[in-house]
């Protein structure tokens, strides 16, 4: 097992970025030798963190390594700091274009991984729950999975903001910075439920989607409503409840089950 730092230049952000790579690429041959998972080519997941944290939170705080050993699966991890992985036209920060392009991009040419649709998967959790949503709707001919734990799908709710107001996570400020006018946040492509419509009439195949929320995580209205929305709109995805708050705990309980349910799914 091979964890990499990488630094390059991107374009996207006008300045040097740097993401981690997991690359099961010196599994021993009595590993192998059973494991069906080593008969096929290397997956490739592209993982996202929450707000307030940073990439390293999955190697930390969740042993993604084993993970990676296990499904014969290269993970990628971000660095999305605190920008809901979206293209901001306030900051100039593309961090959409980051992940779904740019670095896909790098480990194509570079690792020869993400090379085709089947074998590339994004997920994440809160913050990054959202971001793997909203990414893989806008590079849908990339990502043939996504998975949201406890995503921090809160567009709604924050176009009620007012100047002056927060909702005890960030302030209308930030968001405004982050997602611009949020009165009509809902009319852009920041929007899952816009972005799901503009794939529907354009005919284009949604990825596979995965959601999983606790009982007792303060985001749990916020993912039901998601949920029912693509059940009015008639997508296929797979929701999940059980018991567990807004904690790893939870989170490492489901990224393995998306795993699970990625690799038999098509």
């Amino acid at each position: 097992m091979s964890i990499q730092l990488v630094r390059f230049n991107s374009k996207c952000l006008k300045r040097p970025a740097h993401f981690n790579l997991i690359l099961p690429n010196d599994t021993p041959s009595w590993f192998f030798k059973d494991n069906p998972a080593y008969n096929r080519p290397t997956k490739t997941l592209v993982l996202l963190h929450g707000y307030g944290e940073d990439e390293y939170t999955w190697i930390t705080d969740f042993n993604i390594s084993q993970l990676a050993y296990i499904n014969n699966m290269a993970v990628i991890l971000p660095a999305g700091e605190n920008g809901f992985y979206v293209d901001s036209a306030a900051t100039g920060m593309k961090y959409a274009t980051l992940i779904g392009e740019e670095i896909i991009e790098y480990v194509r040419k570079n690792y020869n991984l993400a090379t085709k649709k089947e074998d590339t998967f994004i997920a994440g959790y809160s913050m990054g729950g959202y971001g793997a949503q909203h990414i893989a709707f806008q590079f849908p001919q990339t990502f043939s999975a996504c998975a949201g734990l406890s995503a921090a799908t809160i567009q709604k709710g924050i176009m009620l903001l007012k100047e002056g107001e927060d909702n005890s996570v960030a302030n209308f400020e930030y968001y405004t910075t982050v997602f611009g006018q949020l009165s009509t946040l809902d009319k852009t492509d920041m929007d899952l439920e816009f972005q799901v419509k503009q794939l529907k009439e354009k005919g284009i195949q949604l990825p596979r989607i995965y959601c999983a929320c606790g009982t007792e995580d303060f985001l749990l209205n916020e993912n039901r409503a998601m949920h029912a929305f693509y059940e009015k709109e008639g997508i296929a995805h797979e929701y999940l409840e059980s018991a567990g708050a807004h904690d790893m705990r939870f989170w490492s309980q489901y990224l393995p089950k998306f795993v699970e349910w990625v690799l038999k799914t098509k």
